[in-house]
């Protein structure tokens, strides 16, 4: 099956055909269609199955169908190491290369304030780790009241890394009217009750 079937936007096609993708694989499969219908999402996929473009590429293909004109963070991707943040933005900046797209970075270990200024400044999509992401929003630095998409990778690192306080902290100042997309490597009882809390799968 070509990307050219699963329904994205045209400036996404080009990025994945400039990236050298020729055939999307079963996690890109199952979940593209799925998200461009902006129906919730939990997806059990391995580290190296093509998960972050399953739900980086569809999110652009909606971010770019609808521009509103509110400059307030539109989808956010919440990740548990430093790493993965900085891998997941290098992605979307691969896949959004066509697109004026905003992207800010959010992780500790390195100063608040330009994190801050990219927040207030506006970002079609946040890339963060719980810990940072929310000392910044408590300190009512920056607000995501218009956040459409929430975006929890690599969930069960996260869970073990004793994120799921924060993670839910975060989540209650989000809209609740929103798309939830949640990845994870395996499916536990904390996984499911997470899904459950935070998500309407059907």
């Amino acid at each position: 099956m070509p990307f050219r079937q699963l329904g994205l936007a045209e400036p996404i096609l080009l990025a994945v055909r400039d990236a050298g993708y020729t055939e999307p694989t079963p996690i890109q499969i199952d979940a593209i269609p799925v998200v461009l219908q902006r129906q919730d999402l939990m997806g059990i996929a391995q580290t190296g199955t093509g998960k972050t473009a399953a739900f980086v590429l569809p999110l652009l293909s909606l971010i770019a169908a609808h521009r509103p004109q509110h400059r307030g963070v539109r989808a956010l991707i919440m990740v548990p190491t430093r790493e993965l943040v900085v891998q997941v933005e290098e992605n979307i900046r691969i896949y959004a290369r066509h697109l004026p797209l905003r992207v800010a970075t959010i992780f500790g270990g390195v100063s608040e304030r330009p994190q801050i200024k990219a927040l207030q400044h506006g970002a079609d999509i946040v890339v963060a780790t719980p810990g940072r992401l929310l000392d910044i929003i408590r300190g009512r630095e920056a607000s995501l009241r218009d956040l459409e998409f929430l975006v929890l990778d690599e969930a069960d690192r996260m869970l073990d890394m004793g994120f799921i306080h924060p993670i839910r902290q975060i989540a209650r100042l989000l809209p609740r009217e929103r798309l939830t997309l949640l990845f994870s490597a395996t499916l536990s009882r904390e996984i499911e009750q997470l899904s459950r809390e935070f998500m309407t799968v059907s």
